[in-house]
């Protein structure tokens, strides 16, 4: 349907991680990894990721997101920055900014914020600069 380079990243599920963030845990605070990582739970804070990222169905974050690759299956409220590629399910939910090289957004995913996307040396360019 889509032809998504690294678009296996929206076929991982919970086994294909080595840290899963179950559904009934809240974590508040700053979240930082470098292994594929998928919350099912609540996050509020920062994640600061240098590998993939997963929020699956259900889950809620409230944090500002920099990670390789993000898929978003349920809601997120913060701006995502990632290194390579953001996809936002029909499920999913972000209300912030996105900032990736490749940006899908599913039919009847829910979008509001602004999206830029930049090639990866640009990204890469405005996270050193950031630091």
């Amino acid at each position: 349907m889509y032809d998504v380079k690294d678009s296996e990243l929206a076929n991982l599920e919970e086994d294909d991680f080595d840290t899963v963030l179950a559904t009934d845990i809240s974590f508040r605070g700053t979240i930082k990894f470098s292994k594929p990582f998928m919350i099912r739970g609540t996050v509020v804070g920062t994640i600061d990721a240098t590998s993939d990222l997963v929020v699956d169905t259900g889950a809620e974050v409230v944090a500002g997101i920099g990670a390789s690759r993000v898929l978003v299956r349920g809601k997120v409220e913060g701006n995502i920055t990632a290194k390579r590629l953001v996809i936002v399910t029909a499920s999913g939910m972000v209300t912030g900014d996105i900032t990736a090289p490749q940006v899908v957004l599913e039919p009847g995913a829910h979008f509001s914020g602004r999206c830029s996307m930049v090639d990866r040396a640009d990204n890469r360019e405005r996270t050193e600069k950031a630091e």
